[in-house]
């Protein structure tokens, strides 16, 4: 097996022009499983541990840039979680520490798996994708990116090179629920963003649907429910969060397979939605938190 190890991002395009068959290593929690079922047997690799680039992030203005090499620990650390609570909140969620100190937002990304637990979080966010390859670079919008489940937008020789997301103005929940307690791949997960400089909401689904959703009835809606002008978003309705939670379930296209059946998927995207909703918005005078 040929490897490559790049330290810029021109050298990765560079490797990937020369060799077009050659598969991207980040951290390689899903590309070890391939190789390891048999699924795939690759003859070259080009390993990217080792391009600055990737494994960095910043703030610019209020947008925060993350590098696609960021792994779900550092998404964790208190710089970065505090700029993207609800990053934080998936990658709290993926796996093992080990896989969590391993596996990378951009590999998450190109897996493109319905299940992929940043992907609603990045939904939600209107993310936009950071791509660069042969021709260059160019930025492309979350739900253009994925156009499938495990298919992607990507060109030939194209590889992901940071996502960008505005810094977090108010609060952000992800949610998700699986056949166990830990180290589970979801069932059903929602993400709940609420920009209080914006004044609106953002939401995002996964695994109820071929690639991550939106929910643009149940955001416009939510964001009209809450009142943004009591110091921090505050729910007067007692009744909105429900009416949100059946939105949100609306917008869901859930399928029936091995780990659920569609209808369990339906009504649960539908009550993780409401409890994010509750949860990020504060009760109003004389109410009792949910």
């Amino acid at each position: 097996m040929d490897v490559t190890l790049p330290t810029t991002v021109d050298e990765a395009v560079s490797a990937r022009a020369d060799a077009p068959d050659a598969v991207l290593l980040a951290g390689g929690t899903d590309l070890m499983v391939a190789v390891n079922a048999g699924w795939l047997n690759p003859t070259a690799v080009i390993a990217l541990r080792s391009v600055a680039e990737l494994g960095q992030w910043r703030v610019d203005g209020d947008q925060l840039v993350v590098g696609a090499g960021v792994t779900y620990e550092r998404m964790l650390r208190e710089g970065l979680a505090a700029s993207s609570p609800g990053l934080a909140d998936a990658a709290r969620t993926v796996g093992s520490p080990q896989i969590r100190s391993a596996g990378t937002i951009g590999g998450n990304l190109g897996t493109a798996s319905p299940a992929g637990d940043t992907l609603p979080v990045l939904v939600a966010l209107g993310a936009m994708v950071e791509l660069a390859g042969p021709d260059g670079r160019r930025s492309l919008p979350m739900q253009e990116f994925t156009t499938g489940p495990k298919r992607t937008a990507l060109a030939p020789g194209e590889m992901i090179t940071a996502v960008r997301v505005p810094v977090a103005s108010g609060p952000q929940q992800y949610r998700k629920v699986g056949v166990r307690n830990a180290m589970v791949i979801a069932v059903a997960s929602v993400a709940v963003v609420l920009d209080g400089d914006r004044r609106s909401v953002g939401v995002g689904l996964g695994s109820v649907g071929p690639v991550p959703l939106a929910a643009p009835e149940a955001a416009v809606f939510a964001a009209d429910a809450v009142d943004w002008s009591a110091g921090g978003p505050v729910l007067h309705e007692v009744d909105a969060a429900v009416r949100f939670g059946e939105l949100v379930a609306a917008a869901s296209s859930p399928i029936d397979d091995h780990r659920s059946s569609a209808a369990y998927r339906r009504l649960a995207i539908g009550v993780l939605a409401e409890r994010c909703l509750r949860t990020a918005c504060a009760p109003a005078v004389g109410e009792d938190a949910a």
